[in-house]
């Protein structure tokens, strides 16, 4: 585990809900009986005159949030990653995707990291679900720091759909507030390196920070690049990064196929053909566990990162 500072991107998020709706009349808020774990209750009891709870009815929800959206409010809606993308799709897919209806789509408890609440809560496809949907932007923070960026930028956002994917467990915090600023599209370097580009998002950007500090003691000189802004992608800066290392690696904490990795690997096949290796969730359901026990098990851990890294430059892994 990182030693970094860890904090909750759930709190980052109400909290800067809070300081938007002090400043912005249009923002409303709604959630599926969800308003303490999506940490939304502040906003509630701030402003609840632009709160509303609809109960286990996601889908009404969505239904609600595109025609708050086209009257000109501007909508955040919560609930775990499960019920969000999963249960409501096709709602989000004909009433705001199909409309370009500016909703914000704030999902928290996605991914292993969930823990206990076992298989059936660990949404493992979200990334996938959203991604294809024409209009729709994807966003997965890095950290808290990264999470207050997004959520101040999402308000601002009439541009169409977002969907930003929260975690239920506190993650290292990676960036400095004062210095870093989210932009739509745009992936960071966040450590430099020659041998092999390490291309993350959430959780799996610290992860792969430390797996790249082992990796240095084995003389592997490892890239790491958070990116955050799944859809668009930055087709740009990954196209760089290739040429420049000759090897990528996608991390994340979901499934391998449809997501992070997935895009990458369109994308490089169009541009710059590359050797990728996908590290994630390989074809399996969660199971119940400790988050951190689960994120070692299915190999996410920096450990298991550092080890599969190294037998792909040695040849020992293939793709």
């Amino acid at each position: 585990m990182s030693t970094l500072k860890s904090e909750s991107l759930r709190d980052a998020y109400g909290d800067v809900l809070v300081e938007l709706g002090e400043q912005d009349p249009r923002i409303v808020v709604l959630t599926a009986d969800l308003a303490e774990s999506t940490r939304t209750l502040p906003f509630g009891e701030r402003f609840p005159d632009r709160f509303f709870n609809i109960g286990v009815a996601e889908a009404n929800m969505m239904g609600i949030a595109a025609g708050l959206a086209m009257n000109g409010l501007r909508p955040f809606v919560s609930t775990f990653a499960m019920f969000a993308a999963g249960k409501p799709w096709e709602q989000i897919r004909q009433v705001i995707a199909y409309q370009d209806a500016p909703v914000r789509i704030f999902a928290t408890h996605a991914g292993l990291t969930v823990g206990e609440d076992g298989a059936s809560h660990q949404m493992l496809e979200d990334i996938n679900n959203m991604r294809v949907l024409p209009g729709m932007k994807v966003i997965v923070p890095a950290d808290a720091v990264e999470t207050r960026q997004v959520t101040r930028w999402a308000a601002e956002h009439d541009d169409g759909p977002v969907y930003v994917r929260l975690s239920r467990a506190k993650f290292p915090t990676i960036f400095n507030e004062d210095d870093y600023s989210f932009e739509l599209g745009k992936a960071r370097i966040v450590r430099d390196g020659s041998d092999v580009t390490l291309l993350a998002c959430g959780l799996m950007v610290a992860n792969s920070l430390a797996a790249a500090d082992a990796l240095a003691h084995q003389g592997i000189s490892a890239r790491v690049v958070n990116v955050s802004s799944i859809e668009p992608l930055d087709v740009e800066t990954i196209v760089q990064c290739a040429r420049e290392t000759g090897r990528v690696v996608t991390v994340e904490e979901h499934q391998i196929k449809g997501g992070l990795g997935s895009a990458v690997c369109e994308a490089l096949s169009e541009h710059q053909p590359t050797p990728v290796l996908r590290l994630g969730v390989r074809g399996q359901w969660g199971q119940s566990g400790e988050a951190f026990a689960l994120i070692e098990h299915y190999g996410l851990a920096p450990a298991g990162i550092a080890a599969a890294v190294g037998d792909f430059l040695r040849g020992e892994r293939q793709p």
